[in-house]
């Protein structure tokens, strides 16, 4: 019964479509992250990049290298796209956009996570066999079927991301209604939308259809008496997404991904009228049957358990923000903060205070104004930019953050050495101070 349900044989046209608005949304990333300003603001212009930790030696590429990089990128799209050297091209593609996401995470976001697991899974994929240069140029790749695992693993994937989504709002500050409030207070200034969007309705909709949706979407879409009115349901909601939120490819990606639920019939008829129905019944068994289940069950055991690691970390996640990324934790807080760096020479006692404008974009000064881990990562450059002049300093933090507009309260312990601390990947810092709500639980 696995055997058919994953290795059986079924029509592509799904696949196909997929590659071809796969292949043009990443171009238009790439091509846009140019055009708009994007790639300078946040990969050429800043001093210092935050990469992810661990991470230190991917940095920005010289001069004006981003921008051939980020143009080589939406090149390798076009070609995924055209279906021409696929494998070349999505493996180069998936390869450079992670890198890329690793290399800085000040514009952090969700969806760049997905686009990198997308892209990895599409490396599997015999997404070039049909409609495709590849295809054209030998004939003996061309096939009009795909095995059935290709749906099963990108439906599974969107399962994943969108119910840890929902599960993700199930919290006090969205539940009050209180972060949407914030959010589209920030969005007040938009032409004829921007009042609208400051109406308690308004804002009440949007916490409950949010929930409703991320929870709800992928069932309904594929429960077939409730898969037009789910699809053209998320068409609203991407589309307001896009113009409210302004993320990107997202929505639209989003959208594309609604062709693996509807019948092959349909999308052939729609986006392949010359194309053969496939009508056997065929079930292939791969080479290395065995290895290639381990593999498939090992990436999803992985994205089941990254989303919920947070909870075995000591303090809320909404505070320390360890956990947070990679969760699909999406628009669930707002973060300010203020702080000062002293900086304390080991050898002579001498003490200063640094302007972290000096150092900084304002965009990377307001994350190392909150964020826990960008402070440390500051404080180890501070550390290594002090140590090329000979100096061995330490660095000390005073820090006080506001979560969702709450009061502010002190984030970093002062009397910590930052610049002598580790970093752990899976555990708790403390010299990240309890917040109010750990404090209050344990009195």
């Amino acid at each position: 019964m696995l055997n058919r349900f994953l290795f059986r044989n079924i029509d592509n046209s799904s696949l196909i479509i997929f590659r071809i608005f796969f292949g043009i949304l990443i171009s238009l990333e790439c091509y846009g992250a140019i055009l708009t300003g994007w790639v300078r603001r946040t990969l050429i212009e800043p001093s210092f990049t935050f990469t992810f930790i661990g991470f230190e030696w991917l940095q920005p590429l010289p001069g004006n290298g981003m921008y051939f990089y980020f143009f080589a990128m939406g090149t390798l799209g076009i070609f995924i796209s055209l279906g021409y050297k696929y494998r070349f091209s999505i493996i180069s593609f998936t390869l450079l956009w992670t890198a890329v996401y690793l290399m800085q995470k000040t514009s952090y976001n969700n969806h760049y996570y997905l686009l990198a697991l997308i892209s990895f899974i599409m490396i599997f994929m015999p997404a070039n066999t049909s409609y495709s240069l590849d295809a054209r140029q030998n004939a003996t790749i061309r096939k009009d079927y795909m095995p059935s695992y290709v749906k099963w693993a990108v439906v599974l994937q969107l399962f994943v991301v969108y119910t840890y989504a929902s599960i993700a709002k199930l919290y006090g500050d969205w539940l009050d209604f209180s972060i949407i409030k914030i959010l589209m207070q920030g969005r007040a200034h938009y032409y004829v939308i921007g009042e609208l969007l400051q109406q308690t309705w308004v804002i009440y909709t949007v916490g409950v259809v949010g929930i409703l949706f991320d929870l709800l979407i992928v069932p309904a879409l594929l429960w077939k008496p409730t898969r037009k009115i789910a699809f053209a349901f998320s068409i609203v909601f991407h589309l307001f997404n896009s113009i409210v939120f302004q993320i990107g490819i997202f929505p639209y990606l989003a959208l594309a991904f609604t062709v693996f639920f509807f019948e092959a019939e349909s999308i052939r008829k729609l986006f392949f009228k010359k194309k053969k129905p496939y009508t056997e019944d065929k079930i292939i068994i791969p080479k290395h049957k065995n290895l290639w289940l381990v593999g498939l069950s090992g990436y999803f055991v992985l994205q089941l358990i990254l989303p919920i690691r947070h909870h075995f970390i000591k303090d809320d996640v909404l505070w320390t923000e360890e956990g947070h990324r990679m969760s699909w934790r999406m628009m669930l807080r707002s973060r300010s903060g203020n702080i000062q760096f002293k900086l304390v020479n080991k050898e002579n006692g001498e003490k200063k205070r640094i302007n972290i404008h000096d150092y900084l974009t304002k965009k990377q000064a307001r994350k190392v104004g909150s964020h826990p881990d960008f402070i440390w990562q500051f404080a180890q450059y501070l550390k290594k930019e002090h140590a090329k002049k000979g100096q061995d300093i330490a660095v000390y933090v005073n820090c006080e953050a506001s979560i969702n507009g709450k009061p502010y309260q002190p984030l970093i312990d002062p009397k910590i050495d930052l610049a002598s601390e580790p970093w752990n990947h899976f555990g708790h810092h403390e010299w990240i101070l309890p917040s109010e709500k750990t404090k209050n639980g344990a009195e």
